[in-house]
């Protein structure tokens, strides 16, 4: 079902069987409709289609147009709603709204590492894989992978060996929208691929591995779980708060090059965005970091 429908129904059922107000009615329709256009731009406009990354964007997007933290909770509160009836309905396969969160009162900004916080992640791992534990490698490929290419999750776990060309260091991404790009890594990344593929996928290789580049300790395709789970050991111990998943490294990645003096069209590409506002509030980030910076070290700050 499309997710304007779909929203619709949803609508339907707060008044006619669950006799909410037409004031509270009215409400949730203006959420959900400002996320099924934000959805729609991006190519999602299938109820299926929707996914926690996609919910945590529309919500980032809205605390940067300055939106009020009541009006975020209650946004948060109506795309929780509506798919979890979705769920039920089965319009969706997964509940994505249950990990969802209220953001916190003044936090506009996603959690961005800064380079010496990625660089201490990445020694870290580096020196485990050292060790030729097969697991440990595969965690410095996922980890430089999502760092170098600014990948969602979804894409990282969705690769095949056929998406892979070493030789010209680019991954062929199925993104959201089913819309396909090619995107690029460096030198670090290719080296922890290269050592994953020659010495640890064939240690986790079984009959259920088929073409997925990414094994679990089973050796089936890895999942988003895993991924996550991952990311969020790393980054317990880094300071600062805020997200601790894959999406962290793709906001860090993005930033980094924008800092770096990477072209704002050159990002969207890497990124996937369908929108160049999207890309955009990356900049607000990269502002922020710098005012902090002078902050903290001019003298006449």
């Amino acid at each position: 079902m499309q997710l304007r429908d779909a929203v619709e129904a949803f609508l339907a059922e707060l008044t006619l069987e669950r006799g909410y107000s037409r004031h509270t009615v009215r409400a949730y329709g203006n959420d959900l409709a400002d996320l099924t256009a934000f959805a729609e731009a991006l190519g999602e406009a299938d109820a299926a289609s929707l996914d926690l990354e996609t919910l945590r964007d529309w919500l980032w997007r809205a605390s940067q147009a300055g939106l009020a933290a009541s009006t975020l909770g209650r946004r948060v509160s109506s795309a929780r709603s509506f798919t979890s009836w979705a769920t039920r309905a089965g319009l969706m396969p997964v509940d994505p709204g249950l990990r969802l969160r209220t953001p916190r009162a003044g936090r506009r900004l996603p959690r961005v590492l800064t380079r010496a916080q990625a660089d201490t992640m990445l020694d870290g791992l580096h020196a485990a894989a050292a060790e030729g534990d097969p697991l440990a490698r595969r965690d410095l490929a996922i980890i430089e992978l999502l760092y170098a290419s600014a990948l969602r999750v979804s894409e990282l776990v969705g690769l095949d060996l056929d998406d892979v060309d070493r030789a010209e260091r680019t991954l062929r991404v199925l993104g959201k929208g089913a819309k396909e790009r090619v995107v690029p890594y460096g030198g670090p990344a290719a080296d922890a691929l290269d050592a994953y593929l020659v010495h640890a996928r064939p240690a986790l290789l079984t009959d259920a591995s088929g073409r997925a580049l990414l094994l679990g300790a089973r050796g089936g395709r890895l999942g988003t779980r895993a991924v996550y789970e991952l990311v969020a050991r790393e980054l317990a111990a880094m300071p600062g708060s805020g997200p601790a998943g894959p999406h962290t490294l793709r906001h860090t990645a993005a930033t980094h090059l924008l800092d770096g003096g990477a072209d704002l069209r050159i990002v969207q590409e890497l990124l996937g965005h369908a929108s160049l506002a999207t890309t955009q509030l990356y900049t607000h980030v990269s502002a922020e970091r710098l005012r902090e910076s002078y902050r903290l070290a001019h003298p006449r700050a």
